[in-house]
């Protein structure tokens, strides 16, 4: 009876057009997504009718009204984002909006795409509790992925429908779907832990007489060779675990892949074999670069390739809200950067040269992060002091960048660096300013759920003037 019942639900309406968005725009001003992440997510989601995504990010303050400034945005940057008579948000349009320090989330939608302000707030809120703990690319795609489930709902998908026609089975069918849905998202999981394990996995299986090769001619004698020399006294006994891993998981059936339990399990090996990845180039660039071998210039540029992000990367956490770019320690941040790009040329230069040895170039590079990482928290003592009102937000503040530092696991899925200084020394070493933007992201998150924020709001502010577009935004 309950299967006739499902069946006949299923037939109630036609099927519903299921397409991946017409248009993705990213205008990530608030320097806070993870576009590698992001965009193969969003392309992935699947809307009921074409879409034309847009996610807008910029660092405002909790007083904002984001409404008012995505209108302003639009206008100067995104015409083609309004109407054409400049009343409403064009048609087949679906913008996310996001402000991580005033802590705002918005959604607009032209007219042929607009949902009830109950459903604005539902796809807003699916995107909170992420924001909240500032995964703002994860809360991003959930917030879409709702959006993508509300937008053009036909009639027999709908809230109202569902509701009144599964009351009479909702007990039987709760359980069971509940269960499907676990399954089937542990199950895609676990395919996409697989995946990543085998490439990983195969990658060192492929090199691994090279690796033992490169490993016998590593000179013990230098302070950096002597330590990954010690790495890789447990690589064999990490590969075989890694083997007996790929082993079990690969015994379990497709019904397997649906339990939770082996979830974990093809977690632990895909890990491990991305780990043993890393190692097994690690042990190829100490070998090439303390042997000073044919290959050892793209060893050394590899080396150089996290100081040299970092650098890159100063001027945008600078030009950010609240960063204090007019400070004194940014105009030390600043100055360093550019004797860093000199002294790199310079280190390079001698090396190449021969007038210095690598284990000198790799010193260098180790006391330049290391005063990057003191420059670094000497800026967060600013950037606290500027933004905090008090000690107890100080406080916050600081522990949160402190955590971020500390690199805890768990929380900030902090990752091994493939570099000999990464191997060499532990993850919470250096400070880096990916770091940095982390911690500094959080803590003002957090100040901001202490200060406590405002309601929803759907107007467009005093600039908006007769603009009535279908949007709303929440503080989260």
């Amino acid at each position: 009876m309950l299967t006739l019942v499902l069946i006949g639900l299923a037939g109630t309406g036609p099927a519903a057009l299921a397409v991946t968005p017409a248009d993705i725009v990213v205008e990530d001003r608030a320097g806070v997504l993870d576009r590698n992440t992001l965009l193969p997510a969003v392309q992935a989601i699947e809307f009921y009718q074409p879409t034309k995504v847009a996610v807008y990010t910029y660092n405002g303050s909790s007083s904002d009204n984001l409404n008012e400034e995505v209108l302003r945005f639009a206008r100067s940057e995104h015409p083609e984002w309004i109407s054409g008579d400049g009343q409403k948000w064009a048609n087949g349009l679906f913008i996310f909006a996001l402000d991580p320090v005033g802590r705002h989330v918005g959604t607009y939608m032209g007219e042929d795409r607009k949902v009830s302000p109950e459903q604005r707030e539902d796809i807003q809120n699916a995107s909170k509790d992420l924001l909240r703990d500032a995964q703002w690319t994860e809360g991003t795609v959930a917030g879409i992925k709702r959006g993508a489930e509300l937008i053009n709902q036909p009639w027999y998908r709908s809230t109202a429908f569902l509701v009144t026609a599964w009351t009479a089975v909702a007990v039987a069918v709760a359980g069971v779907a509940a269960r499907l849905i676990v399954r089937w998202r542990t199950r895609v999981s676990c395919r996409k832990e697989l995946a990543r394990g085998d490439a990983s996995y195969s990658s060192v299986s492929m090199d691994l007489q090279v690796t033992e090769l490169n490993a016998s001619t590593i000179p013990d004698a230098s302070r950096y060779g002597s330590t990954v020399l010690e790495k890789h006294r447990t690589f064999m006994a990490k590969y075989n675990t890694a083997t007996g891993l790929s082993n079990r998981v690969h015994a379990l059936s497709p019904k397997d892949l649906g339990k939770r339990p082996n979830l974990r399990l093809v977690r632990s090996y895909a890990d491990a074999a991305a780990e043993l990845d890393a190692l097994d180039d690690v042990i190829a660039d100490t070998n090439a670069l303390l042997n000073r071998g044919s290959a050892w210039a793209p060893a050394w540029d590899r080396q150089l390739a996290p100081f040299r992000a970092d650098l890159a990367a100063i001027e945008q956490m600078l030009s950010r809200r609240h960063a204090e770019g007019d400070s004194a320690t940014a105009a030390a941040l600043r100055s360093f950067r550019d004797e860093s790009h000199r002294d790199i040329e310079q280190w390079t230069a001698e090396l190449a040269e021969g007038t210095i040895t690598p284990e000198t170039a790799l010193d260098r590079l180790r006391d330049a992060r290391t005063h990057l990482s003191e420059l670094l928290k000497n800026h967060a003592d600013t950037v606290i002091a500027g933004f905090a009102k008090n000690e107890k937000e100080a406080g916050l503040m600081r522990k949160d960048m402190e955590s971020a530092q500390a690199g805890s696991k768990d929380k900030f899925g902090r990752t091994y660096e493939p570099s000999i200084l990464g191997t060499v020394y532990p993850a919470y070493y250096f400070f880096s300013v990916p770091t940095f933007n982390s911690g500094f992201n959080t803590g003002v998150s957090s100040v901001g759920s202490a200060r406590g924020g405002g309601g929803s709001t759907t107007g467009y502010g005093g600039s908006g003037g007769s603009f009535s577009g279908s949007g709303s935004s929440s503080s989260f």
